[in-house]
């Protein structure tokens, strides 16, 4: 039914009784020819949109699951539109293409799928019945805590979990996971400013949505439950949980809400915001980061009893900054640990041995200006800290041993050093709040000051992750600071929020005036390898916009670019090699890119032979263009049959004539170039015959061999050569248009142009693909040619060995010139993919070419003087 309802529309563009009084079918033609356009557009996208994700495969760029999506489906629909128009050039020639496709794109669908919830699982669960186990309901952090409180024994809140399928339930009861599915996909993740705007439109979704009733009688059941274990009617803390959360693979610190001391009757309330940290800047850009789906990270929330703390903070089961030192490192601070874990407050340091009993090898005492109180109605408090305790220890010596004791056994249960975030109670006693794997670095000893350096700008900060980065000092200090931060610069902070987290992917270190080693901006840097310096004082001396050497291991900023220091600079983590997003983006490219169709001419080149986007692609392209240049002699119209250029070059050459591109009509099978009257073809010919073609350049054994074994691997590619139809060209051309589809043995081009007096509508297009050679020598090429063209003013894109140069809005003349170079190295770039591994070769044919340009544009600018 759609099949009928799509070929009555497209068989509306042109019937037979649209042919004009003469019958030579010119509205036939003219309409077969404008899907002809139509298809050639498709194809282009469509090889853009498969070079791209290709290019994502190898890792050389940052994606997440709406990058996949988006160009599965611009992919389809770009195949899609090319069946549809060549089943307008021949009408139900083809039908059996329309099914091959949507087989292919259920394959497709299949791979992108989200496997539906559990329909049995419960919204709430006790922490008393969660383990390490439980991590697929109430997400890692939780399961963790669970896992500490009922198998090793240790002191943590009591509480619940609001789970996965909560959260699922949450959104399908809106019916927001459509709306939210849209947004995402259609967002442009490389521009912050379209992210920030993302995220508070998706939280703005997820906030005013109504929690379903029967989540809102558990989770108030589950609350009563809460208070007759504990007594009374207690505050609670709302943290999140997130699938993934706290996994060895990422920490997500800080990177979602968490709700403190919040009272039973905002219960809801503080869940809805709990979730809806799901889509905050900072996490977005972390799971981007990190490959991991979004479809598939559901907002589990714990809600726990809180603590009154008198005192809290964070501690390492080994140096974050060496993993040969296994001491423990507390960072404490007085008053709710959050002061620690967001970097706002000063903290004390002690350096614990792990014997039994440990002793206290090392301790730094802040001056703590400040603390976090519980409210007396909900929520956190500043509180000055009194002038005669600011100088007093967090922890005295037997508490520091006890937390470091705590610590040491979740590590030995787990396997693998912890962080840990703990607090002490009123009653001194040690409560557990979170443990997660420890995230480390190897810091690299200080590199000795050379006379380059000079002194530094800022000096004694600490060194929160390594290395060495330079760029342009950009202060942030508020969230509309965070929208203008640019590519490549140095992050000044006065303190590592964990908010700043989103800025990470862009900045190339941070300074930070306050925090140290235990926040969680510090770990998120580590995770990023991002250098990073906390603590640091004097950011008075950091001028905005002006150039800085940052030197993290040194603990120091410098002015200008120090090369000696530069010698550490970090490489960041290759971590979308391997993750999830990366995995499904290679199973759907299995579907999309692989080309079996490459001979034309064999008997196996049918639309049941097609096994991916891309050989539907290839059937399309070449049947569409053997149609037209057939239509005039199918449909007995001479006027509109395909001639023969008569010229003596090896290769055939086939000119159809759209409209007025001939000067004469022509009889007979062959038109001569003297007949031509196409501008921009006799441009193009006229810069591929001006300098005679050398023939292949020199293969080595290696180049060789590459050839041979991309002949064997692809058996449709052994015998291009012989084949009379591999040497086929087409240009299909008026006065002022030309369009060129040209096929030389494993190399694919094409030239679309137009030239006429009104220079704003002047514009050609260059497309290359394929080669001999293996994928690296055949990008290798394409990149070769791509710079050509930019010495040359072409606007030029490079995607594995796909290329694609443009130009427009030149005058006539200059039009042409530009025509006339593309023409050269259509015919001096055939082959140079096999020995694009030969540095020498490569420059000598690089030198050889650009001479042989700049006489051709010499030679021209000559002729118009």
């Amino acid at each position: 039914m759609v099949l009928e309802r799509l070929r009555g529309w497209l068989t509306g563009l042109a019937k037979p009784e649209d042919q004009d009084s003469g019958g030579n079918g010119t509205a036939l033609f003219k309409a077969r020819y404008h899907s002809l356009r139509l298809l050639l557009a498709a194809n282009n996208k469509a090889l853009d949109t498969m070079a791209e994700m290709e290019e994502a495969a190898l890792g050389r760029r940052v994606f997440g699951m709406a990058f996949v999506r988006s160009r599965c489906t611009a992919a389809g629909v770009s195949v899609f539109s090319m069946v549809r128009h060549l089943d307008a050039l021949a009408p139900e020639k083809y039908d059996e293409l329309f099914p091959v496709l949507e087989e292919i794109q259920r394959r497709i669908r299949g791979v992108l799928a989200v496997p539906e919830p559990v329909e049995e699982a419960p919204l709430v669960v006790p922490l008393a019945d969660i383990d390490r186990h439980s991590a697929d309901t109430v997400g890692s952090k939780m399961a963790n805590l669970g896992e500490i409180g009922n198998a090793i024994g240790l002191r943590v809140p009591e509480g619940f979990t609001i789970t996965s399928a909560a959260f699922d339930l949450l959104l399908t009861d809106s019916d927001l996971k459509p709306e939210i599915d849209s947004l995402i996909q259609t967002a442009d993740h490389e521009r912050p400013a379209e992210i920030f705007a993302l995220s508070s439109r998706l939280q703005q979704l997820v906030v005013n949505a109504e929690v379903p009733a029967r989540l809102a009688d558990a989770v108030t059941a589950a609350y009563e439950d809460l208070a007759r274990t504990v007594g009374g009617r207690p505050s609670v803390a709302m943290r999140s949980s997130a699938i993934g959360e706290d996994s060895p693979e990422a920490s997500f610190a800080g990177q979602y809400r968490t709700e403190l001391n919040v009272r039973p009757e905002n219960l809801l309330e503080a869940y809805l915001q709990v979730a809806a940290s799901k889509y905050t800047p900072q996490a977005m850009q972390y799971l981007l980061q990190r490959g991991l789906r979004d479809d598939q990270l559901a907002m589990c929330v714990g809600c726990v009893a809180m603590v009154d703390a008198r005192c809290g903070g964070v501690a390492y089961t080994g140096n974050p900054g060496d993993p040969r030192d296994d001491r423990v490192i507390i960072n404490a601070a007085p008053g709710m640990p959050k002061a620690v874990v967001d970097g706002e407050f000063a903290a004390d340091q002690f350096v614990l041995s792990r014997e039994d009993p440990s002793t206290i090898v090392d301790r730094r005492i802040a001056s703590k200006t400040a603390r976090l109180v519980l409210d007396p109605a909900e929520g956190l408090t500043r509180e000055a800290v009194p002038e005669s305790d600011r100088e007093t220890p967090s922890l005295d010596d037997e508490e520091a041993r006890r937390v470091a004791e705590a610590a040491l056994e979740i590590e030995r249960h787990f396997g693998l050093p912890q962080d840990v975030e703990w607090a002490l109670d009123r009653d001194g006693q040690v409560v557990v709040l979170q443990s997660r794997p420890l995230q480390q670095f190897d810091r690299q000893p200080a590199v000795p000051k050379s006379a380059e350096a000079g002194e530094p700008l800022l000096a004694g900060g600490i060194c929160v992750s390594p290395g060495a980065a330079a760029g342009p000092v950009i202060r942030v200090e508020r969230d509309s600071d965070a929208l203008r931060f640019p590519e490549g610069a140095v992050l000044v902070v006065s303190h590592p929020l964990p908010k700043w987290a989103a800025l990470l992917p862009r900045a190339i270190a941070v300074v930070s005036a306050e925090g140290g080693i235990a926040g969680h901006l510090a770990t998120v840097a580590r995770e990023s390898g991002v250098p990073a310096v906390f603590g640091a004082s004097a950011l008075e001396a950091l001028e905005e916009g002006a150039e800085v050497t940052v030197d993290a291991d040194g603990g120091a900023v410098y002015a200008g670019v120090v090369q000696s220091l530069l010698t550490r600079r970090t490489q960041r983590p290759p971590v979308m090699i391997g993750s999830p997003v990366h995995e499904i983006l290679l199973a759907a490219l299995q579907h999309i890119a692989p080309l079996h169709l490459l001979d034309p001419d064999d008997l196996g080149f049918r639309p049941s032979s097609c096994r991916t986007l891309h050989d539907i692609t290839r059937f399309c392209h070449e049947k569409a263009v053997r149609e037209m240049f057939d239509f005039g002699k199918n449909n007995h119209f001479p006027k509109h049959a395909s001639k023969q250029l008569h010229h003596n070059v090896p290769m055939q050459w086939w000119v159809l004539d759209l409209e007025d591109g001939f000067k004469d009509e022509v009889t007979g099978k062959y038109v001569r170039l003297n007949q031509i009257a196409c501008r921009p073809m006799l441009a193009l010919w006229g810069g591929m015959v001006a300098v005679p073609w050398e023939g292949p350049p020199a293969m080595s054994g290696r180049g060789f061999a590459s050839v041979l074994f991309e002949a064997t691997a692809n058996p449709a590619l052994a015998t291009p050569f012989r084949k009379p139809y591999a040497q086929q060209n087409y240009f299909m051309i008026s006065k002022r248009f030309m369009n060129l589809q040209s096929r030389f043995g494993f190399h694919f081009a094409a030239v679309e142009a137009v030239i006429g007096d009104r220079d704003h509508e002047n514009y050609l297009s260059f497309s290359l693909k394929g080669g001999a050679a293996d994928l690296d020598r055949r990008s290798a090429r394409v990149r070769f040619i791509c710079e050509i063209l930019a010495d040359y003013g072409f606007s030029v894109a490079a995607r594995e060995d796909h290329a694609t140069a443009r130009l427009a809005g030149l005058p006539g003349p200059a039009m042409e010139d530009k025509l006339e170079i593309v023409g050269y190295l259509i015919m001096h770039t055939r082959q140079l993919d096999m020995i694009m591994a030969n540095p020498s070769a490569v420059a000598h044919y690089g030198t050889k070419i650009r001479a042989d340009l700049d006489r051709l544009e010499n030679r021209t600018q000559g002729a118009d003087d």
